[in-house]
């Protein structure tokens, strides 16, 4: 009796301990994304007034007026961060996105569709693999014209394939399963399939991919457009706010690339700390983490 107690004593406790890291990580969660979600709505907002050439306040190091400084032309550098990384977020959710719907529906056809479209795609995904990123993305911008279009279907062709191949092994190890087969000996088509058993399934690994990409596709953004091959000058970007700090660094205005660049990296760090955060709300394996 008194062990049965014990078992029972220990079983309660942790689940108990189960449930309260489950409810921080949902917590934790909720406090990133409500943060992200404020630095898109307040950059929106910030008007251009606010970030408008005053040269009477050129070069301020970072105060209680100006916490992040201003720059060469007077400019408010922590409206310029905000603005800028509210841009950057916005191509990332944009190109995310679209990654993922690419990655689904390959991964699908790919498990689903035979061996040789399942070998066409295996094909495409090691050629792009084993191309630098970031060649791909200039090359895609410069013929697309650069700019914001440019950037979104370079950043978002280029960070599909590592997703597709993950969604295709699930949906191969979902194929094998007991009441898929069941499905096809009733005479169940290959959409209904896809549709109603398979696609519920995966659609939680997808959203943690699409999150996962999130802060690859705003550093690559910046990184191109640091590069000059992105969005255009007169965009409010943190890769263009970097490439313009480079001429002023050397003269002790330490500010300008500081700031910005910092808070690109916090941003990446919080996006990707979400998408591990739902990953372990989703996988049993790692709950316990």
């Amino acid at each position: 009796m008194e062990q049965l107690q014990y078992i029972k004593e220990k079983t309660h406790s942790n689940s108990k301990i189960n449930i309260g890291i489950r409810e921080k990580t949902i917590v934790s969660i909720l406090i990133f994304s409500c943060f992200l979600i404020g630095i898109i709505v307040f950059g929106s907002f910030i008007s251009e007034n606010q970030i408008a050439i005053d040269l009477t306040q050129k070069n301020i190091s970072p105060n209680l007026n100006y916490l992040f400084g201003t720059d060469w032309m007077g400019r408010d550098m922590f409206y310029r961060t905000i603005k800028g990384l509210s841009l950057s977020m916005k191509i990332g959710i944009m190109a995310s996105m679209i990654s993922g719907l690419i990655a689904l529906t390959l991964g699908l056809m790919s498990a689903t569709m035979g061996n040789t479209v399942d070998s066409i795609i295996t094909w495409i995904i090691d050629l792009f693999l084993s191309v630098p990123h970031a060649l791909v993305i200039i090359l895609i911008s410069i013929s697309l014209g650069g700019g914001l279009k440019g950037i979104i279907i370079g950043v978002a062709i280029t960070h599909w394939p590592s997703l597709t191949r993950i969604i295709r092994a699930e949906v191969m190890q979902i194929k094998n399963s007991e009441y898929v087969k069941l499905s096809k000996n009733f005479g169940k088509s290959n959409v209904y399939i896809a549709t109603k058993h398979i696609l519920p399934h995966i659609i939680p690994q997808l959203l943690v991919g699409v999150v996962l990409i999130f802060p690859h596709a705003i550093l690559h953004e910046a990184s191109i457009t640091f590069l000059g091959f992105g969005l255009q000058p007169h965009e409010p970007a943190i890769g263009i706010i970097l490439s313009e700090a480079m001429k002023y660094l050397s003269s002790g205005r330490w500010w300008l690339a500081f700031f910005p660049g910092i808070s690109l990296v916090l941003v990446s760090l919080m996006v990707d700390n979400i998408g591990k955060q739902i990953s372990k709300l989703i996988n049993p394996k790692l709950a316990h983490k």
